[in-house]
């Protein structure tokens, strides 16, 4: 039983035959009553918001059952779990009865739905973007915890997977299986729902929906209909790496998973390589050697590397080595190889003013000899960072002496 503005409601419906079965006949709207009048008569002591164990709110319950009332109590300060035996001893001084030892009522059973302690609003009719736990499942937000029990429906990359995290949290709410083979039919089939007025939570078996994850184009099939979008922050494994890197660069690129050919792989590295960023990856296990030897060979060797693996969980692991290194590490032990991975690499090393002239003018002499001016310029502006109008001068003076 839980109390919620100074009136009870049942905790968990599953235990009111604890209460209303035996000689006691009692229906648990009834024992709640009672339970009430305990409080009221010692309503000058107060308690920490915890769970307590109270002797049965009914005289009959006590005798004939020996169960004890599970009691939620909202408030701060006072007395703690010692005031259940004060409560308990004042009734029974009251009744004339014999103490009965207090026995715990189960509460490891799934709360289905419990009430909401927010004062917000009740949910309206949209799609609420839910980031989850990328491991911890303490990781969740309370307001993702309100979201997920007040909609109609719960769109998830997974059932089963999402099925575990609603079951620890004592969610009863519907599952859709939204994925990247079926993601286009599906939101067609939640679009439909949301113009009925329904409250959909869209969901990925980890992190934020969208990134790296299914959703993106639902997001934006539900946008184009014009239905509402409420995206709730959380965790994203890319960000809780950064913090813990030590990257002091002023940039990043987040990449996500590369490409799983060698070919599109190391092409699409060869391109971040002028980046001036730090850049950061997401890697499977199976790939993950692979990949950090395509970096090293590709990437400047001064660069540095953080490879941390089962972020949040318990063999979580952050390294920080150079770049050149990695691949012996991974090597060395094959746990280092387990587990999701979200890689970083430090931004490329910063030139001198002179090489940077020197880059400059052998970009711009490469163009000058293919291109007109114009044309020239404005590609080696993108190229290489430098004032357009520098180089449009320097242009006009290398075409000058040709």
């Amino acid at each position: 039983m839980q109390m919620i503005l100074g009136e009870p409601v049942l905790r968990c419906q599953n235990n009111a035959a604890l209460f209303a079965g035996g000689d006691a006949r009692r229906s648990p709207a009834k024992v709640g009553v009672a339970a009430q009048a305990d409080f009221d008569k010692n309503s000058h002591i107060f308690f920490f918001a915890d769970q307590i164990q109270l002797t049965a709110a009914h005289a009959e319950i006590a005798r004939n059952n020996g169960q004890a009332l599970l009691l939620q109590i909202g408030g701060s300060g006072g007395f703690a779990c010692g005031a259940c035996f004060l409560l308990a001893r004042h009734r029974m001084r009251h009744m004339n009865e014999k103490p009965v030892v207090p026995v715990a009522v189960p509460v490891d059973v799934p709360v289905a739905n419990p009430p909401s302690l927010s004062t917000s609003p009740s949910l309206t009719p949209a799609l609420y973007v839910v980031a989850t736990p990328i491991g911890n499942l303490g990781d969740i937000t309370l307001r993702a915890l309100e979201t997920l029990r007040g909609v109609d429906l719960v769109a998830c990359e997974d059932t089963r997977h999402a099925k575990r995290l609603l079951d620890h949290y004592g969610v009863r709410v519907p599952t859709l299986a939204l994925h990247q083979h079926n993601e286009n039919a599906a939101a067609e089939k939640l679009i439909r729902l949301l113009l009925e007025g329904k409250r959909i939570a869209l969901i990925s078996d980890a992190g934020t929906p969208g990134v790296s994850d299914p959703g993106a184009r639902t997001v934006a099939a539900v946008r184009a209909a014009g239905c509402r979008i409420v995206p709730l922050p959380g965790a994203s494994a890319a960000i809780t790496a950064l913090c813990a890197s030590g990257v002091v660069d002023e940039h990043f690129l987040f990449v996500g998973f590369l490409p799983a050919k060698v070919g599109a792989r190391r092409t699409a590295i060869t391109a971040l390589d002028s980046v001036n960023a730090a850049l950061v990856f997401y890697e499977a296990p199976h790939r993950v050697l692979e990949t950090v030897r395509d970096l090293a060979e590709l990437l400047q060797p001064e660069r540095e590397i953080i490879i941390a693996r089962e972020l949040t969980k318990l063999f979580e692991q952050i390294e920080r080595l150079p770049l050149p290194q990695a691949f012996a590490w991974l090597e060395a032990d094959a746990n280092h190889q387990r587990g999701e991975f979200v890689l970083i690499i430090s931004a490329p090393p910063v030139k001198n003013s002179s090489e940077l002239e020197v880059e400059t003018e052998r970009v711009l002499t490469t163009l000058l000899a293919e291109l007109p001016v114009k044309q020239a310029v404005k590609l080696a502006t993108e190229i290489t960072g430098q004032p357009k109008n520098a180089l449009y001068a320097r242009a006009l003076a290398l075409k000058s002496e040709t």
